[in-house]
């Protein structure tokens, strides 16, 4: 599958072979902490336009007083339930809302700054969140970030994956109360 705005070369390509692009759409849950307030609202705005089911989890508007774990802990709860298979979080750095949403057993949070990550953080690791630090990335490579998270597939048929993913969820059944 071609990658989605990674370079200008891989742009090209992409174009050269939207005919082989498989477009899909995916439901997801998104949140964000006062911190990461404007980017969500754009990176929400983006998916819907795309044709994705976005599910805004919060904030709905900007207090500076609220806590980043509670909108990590609301996207966790709801990709652990089922309400949708992938959520995006977005806090200042990143960091807060990726210690807190990997407390969630089941999920696999990871700040992605660039799209290769985003990608290959779900076909290598079957990441199911994506977090972003709004004081970090802007919202043009945000949009491009969000898109390949969405447009990747975990690569299961891969046996050195499904193996270093069994061997994830083992640590995680080890640790839990």
């Amino acid at each position: 599958m071609a990658r989605l705005g990674a370079n200008s070369a891989n742009a090209a390509n992409f174009a050269s072979s939207a005919c082989t692009y498989e477009r899909i759409t995916v439901k997801l849950v998104i949140a964000s902490d006062h911190a990461g307030f404007p980017l969500k609202e754009e990176v929400r705005a983006h998916l819907a336009a795309a044709g994705h089911e976005v599910v805004d989890l919060g904030a709905y508007k900007y207090e500076s007083e609220d806590d980043y774990p509670d909108f990590a802990e609301k996207v966790g709860e709801a990709v652990k339930a089922g309400v949708a298979p992938r959520g995006i979080v977005i806090c200042g750095s990143g960091v807060g809302v990726c210690i807190a949403a990997n407390k969630i057993p089941g999920v696999r949070a990871g700040i992605c700054h660039d799209t290769y990550s985003a990608h290959q953080g779900v076909e290598h690791d079957d990441m199911n969140v994506l977090v972003l630090g709004a004081r970090i990335i802007g919202s043009a490579l945000a949009f491009e970030v969000a898109d390949n998270f969405v447009a990747a597939k975990f690569q299961a048929q891969e046996g050195r994956f499904e193996r270093r993913f069994k061997k994830v969820q083992a640590i995680e059944a080890k640790y839990r109360r």
